[in-house]
């Protein structure tokens, strides 16, 4: 007998409530046998197998590499071959818990909060696009969510009658828990959730335990900074309760919503309202001592992000100057009719060097490489809480004037906090030259291939031919995976592209 069922995240140790995945062992199609080890995770001190308790199939990973996950999520969905044996706790294994029970509609398909980035751990969601009832394709936008960095458009990862919408609008949900079910009619939505219900509210309390515990000392540590008669309110996990109009108004006035208190809304939640009427006193210590404050969320999620990419990302890097005299001409001559910006110029060059280098449009997944057929470029964007990302896509294939005009808006719209194409970048640029910085080096974005630090125009004397003459420079670092990208194959890319810029009348028309 065939049943289909899903891989769930059992509790791999006491005290451990999530792990994240390092590789999958059997790809969708494998068959699998009792006891054939089915992925490979890490949780705090040690790398544990996943093993099968009965034979079948690996339709569809989940869980991809990179992600972590807690205990109840889905990691994969297979076709089981029979009934699951008992399980029990494993030491360096562990085994395979079904998500459903006997008699549970096999048709029911859980939409997931996605993580969007390595250290997301919950989203909220902020409007919905479509309603209970609809009928939804793959890539369909369903609805809005608002991470840690900014406001995402979500595409729906399936196809299928939308049944039942489990999060509405303004609730925080962790990464990879459900928050709508597609099926074929409503009753086998209900008896999926009075099948899961028991064991998902368990899981709910022992993270939101754990959460409460570790989020304790942040709590303490920000009424210190407070000028309210109160502290504002957390979650479980350590968020400050606030609607997402009300995050976006303290962003744009530059208001720090742990200094606000209790707001007008249900438990305590901070709304629009409460941020605009608010009057918040500058924190300042009379006896000059230093003041104390917790640390952003953007700025943990950025922190925690590139000291990942650092320590486990193999960098290297190779540095080129150029004679930036051509570029500098040949940008003042198309900015009448394209408005483009020096950066557009030098994003469209990357991305035509890039159509001829396919290791640098590249990402890591695990132990693989996905080669991308275009030059999906990220832009880094200076906001007031730190520093986002959008990507254009297929920038190999635009014009500078489509180019920019298509920066100019995922740019705009980066800044208001709503982020495009997340997670679809292999190539990260970023440009701190109109500040006057002549060089530095950037760290890798993961999982792309690289990222190009781009310093500011400036005048010197160029030696050409044993002639000085006075002239204009840039600088150019390339930071690039050795995973992906090589010595050699860096050279070439960044040889290629000093020859595009120092003649972009002819290679960029």
């Amino acid at each position: 007998m065939i049943r289909k069922q899903s891989i769930t995240l059992p509790e791999l140790a006491n005290g451990v409530i999530a792990a994240t995945v390092v590789r999958w062992l059997k790809q969708p199609g494998d068959g699998f046998s009792a006891g054939d080890a089915l992925v490979e995770l890490e949780i705090e001190d040690a790398l544990v197998h996943l093993e099968a308790s009965q034979s079948g199939t690996l339709m569809r990973v989940v869980a991809r590499p990179r992600e972590t996950v807690r205990v109840g999520a889905e990691l994969a969905q297979v076709e089981a071959m029979s009934a699951p044996a008992p399980q029990s706790k494993p030491e360096t294994t562990v085994t395979q818990q079904p998500s459903q029970n006997p008699g549970t509609p096999a048709n029911v398909v859980p939409i997931l909060m996605p993580q969007a980035g390595n250290t997301m751990e919950e989203g909220v969601v902020v409007s919905w696009k479509v309603t209970e009832g609809d009928q939804i394709e793959v890539g369909q936008i369903i609805c809005e969510i608002e991470t840690d960095k900014a406001t995402i458009e979500y595409e729906s990862p399936e196809a299928g009658r939308l049944a039942r919408i489990v999060a509405h609008e303004d609730e925080t949900v962790p990464v990879k828990q459900p928050i709508a079910f597609l099926a074929d009619n409503d009753a086998d939505v209900d008896a999926h959730l009075a099948a899961i219900g028991t064991t998902a509210a368990a899981v709910a309390a022992t993270s939101a335990g754990a959460a409460a515990d570790s989020s304790a000392k942040e709590v303490a540590v920000a009424a210190e900074a407070r000028v309210s008669t109160g502290p504002s309110p957390v979650t479980a996990e350590g968020r400050i309760k606030a609607s997402p109009a009300a995050r976006k108004i303290a962003r744009e006035r530059g208001i720090d919503l742990a200094l606000l208190g209790p707001g007008s809304g249900p438990g305590g939640r901070i709304l629009s309202t409460d941020v605009e009427k608010a009057k918040v006193a500058a924190v300042v210590s009379a006896d000059g001592k230093p003041i104390r404050r917790p640390m952003p969320k953007m700025r943990r999620a950025i922190g925690l992000n590139l000291q990942q990419s650092k320590q486990t990302v193999p960098h290297f890097y190779v540095r080129m100057t150029i004679d930036a005299g051509p570029l500098f001409a040949y940008y003042r001559e198309q900015k009448p009719g394209t408005n483009c910006t020096l950066n557009d110029c030098v994003v469209l060059a990357v991305s035509r060097a890039m159509a001829e280098c396919p290791g640098v449009r590249s990402q890591t997944d695990g132990d693989q490489i996905i080669e991308y057929p275009h030059a999906n470029i990220g832009i880094a964007v200076g906001v007031d809480d730190g520093l986002v990302v959008p990507v254009v896509r297929n920038v190999d294939t635009l014009t500078l004037a489509q180019l920019a005009a298509e920066a100019k808006r995922v740019v705009e719209n980066a800044r208001k906090g709503k982020l495009e194409n997340i997670g679809q970048g292999n190539f990260t640029i970023t440009n701190l030259g109109m500040f006057g910085v002549e060089e530095f080096s950037a760290i890798i974005n993961p999982p792309e291939s690289g990222i190009l630090a781009v310093s500011a125009v400036r005048e010197t004397v160029i030696v050409d031919n044993g002639t000085m003459r006075p002239g204009r420079v840039m600088t150019m670092t390339l930071s690039a995976d050795h995973r992906v990208v090589d010595g050699l194959l860096a050279a070439r890319f960044l040889g290629r592209l000093k020859e595009i810029l120092e003649n972009p009348s002819e290679e960029l028309t």
